[in-house]
């Protein structure tokens, strides 16, 4: 099976001299949801602005593919890369949606790769483009705010609202940079059962950073850890015992290993946890 996103050889130097990369080599399947995991300082952040094109590599170090299509090549950014991008979403830990427009207007921005120039610039929208959008909302739940402009939204909503963005914008693949970073654990349990219901209903490659393993081993069945840019760990989740991450992060996995699992606290009675079943997102009718 072809890799829905490869990386070879991708080496990131800042310009202070630290190595944020360092010879990174990962192939990740279409339809796995896999957890980015490290201290502070790993490169989790750096490798997915890495693979969505935000961000480019050293010159003349290796490439990233996304579904056959170049991201970049030998630390230059694909001519293309719009187009690539189409078929990528992005949810940022701190959201980024214009605080000052309605959320469904958030939400549509997902389909403007879709749209005529000037339809953008007017922000005007079809009828079944916005019937979209708030199936988008009603699957994340909060159909009810689509009026309100995203400032009103607290911070898990407005989580909720760019995965929305996501789905409008038919990514086959999500990449999520720490989405639960700065959120509550209610939020931070919705945002994840959001992810993994859409990595499972639509087939969406999800790969997302996380700061907490717990979290990673609840909902990603494979991890990768990062430690000082290199790729130190890669395979199941259920493997990543204390043991093991002090194994591999040495005096760093204390920092790892102090955040708890707040997740699990929080499990509605009756209601099966991330790693088996999960119920359905509700559709809208």
């Amino acid at each position: 099976m072809d890799a829905a996103i490869r990386v070879r050889g991708i080496d990131k130097t800042f310009d202070s001299g630290r190595k944020a990369l360092q010879g990174v080599d990962l192939d990740i399947l279409p339809g796995e949801m896999v957890a980015l995991i490290g201290a502070s300082g790993s490169g989790k952040s750096t490798l997915l602005r890495h693979m969505a094109g935000l961000m480019a590599a050293d010159a003349g170090a290796g490439t990233i593919e996304i579904h056959g299509r170049t991201v970049q090549r030998d630390g230059r950014i694909a001519a293309d890369i719009r187009g690539v991008r189409a078929g990528m979403g992005f949810v940022f830990q701190q959201f980024n949606l214009v605080d000052r427009l309605p959320v469904l207007v958030n939400v549509l921005a997902g389909s403007l790769h879709r749209v005529p120039a000037w339809r953008s610039l007017l922000r005007w929208f079809t009828p079944a483009e916005k019937t979209r959008a708030i199936e988008a909302l009603s699957r994340v739940g909060i159909a009810e705010c689509c009026n309100q402009r995203a400032s009103t939204l607290s911070g898990g909503q407005q989580q909720r609202a760019a995965i929305a963005r996501a789905m409008v914008q038919g990514a086959r693949v999500l990449l999520a940079d720490e989405p639960i970073a700065s959120l509550d654990p209610e939020s931070s349990r919705r945002v994840m059962d959001i992810l993994a219901r859409v990595n499972q209903e639509d087939g969406c490659t999800v790969v997302v950073s996380l700061h907490q393993v717990n979290v990673a081993m609840k909902y990603c069945p494979r991890t990768v850890a990062l430690h000082h840019g290199r790729v130190v760990y890669d395979g199941a989740s259920a493997a990543l015992t204390p043991a093991l991450l002090r194994e591999l992060y040495g005096a760093d996995a204390d920092e790892i290993l102090a955040l708890g699992d707040h997740i699990t606290s929080l499990q509605e009675p009756g209601k099966a946890p991330a790693s088996g079943w999960i119920p359905p997102l509700a559709h809208a009718a």
